[in-house]
């Protein structure tokens, strides 16, 4: 199994979507947060939504997903945070 296949069988958009805004607003509301807590906030977070998603089903892939999903959102971040400033440089 390659990474593009690993993401595409266990990657939530909507666990990743909902981590992302999460994370976003911990980052924003609580300014002093150790920016550690996040992703393991975020871990967290996934699982119980994808628990949620697949009708409080409870396996070690739906974990898995949960946990790469709630993960993803914090790399997602920084891919949307690095492209937010080049784009401002180029400006």
């Amino acid at each position: 199994m390659n990474v593009t296949e690993l993401l595409t069988d266990y990657i939530s958009i909507i666990v990743l979507g909902i981590c992302l805004i999460v994370g976003y607003i911990i980052k924003q509301w609580i300014p002093d947060v150790n920016n550690k807590v996040i992703p393991t906030v975020v871990a967290i977070l996934g699982c119980i939504i994808n628990v949620w998603l697949n009708e409080w089903t409870l396996n070690p892939a739906i974990i898995l997903g949960g946990l790469i999903s709630g993960l993803a959102s914090t790399g997602f971040h920084q891919m949307l945070k690095q492209l937010i400033s080049h784009d401002a440089c180029d400006h």
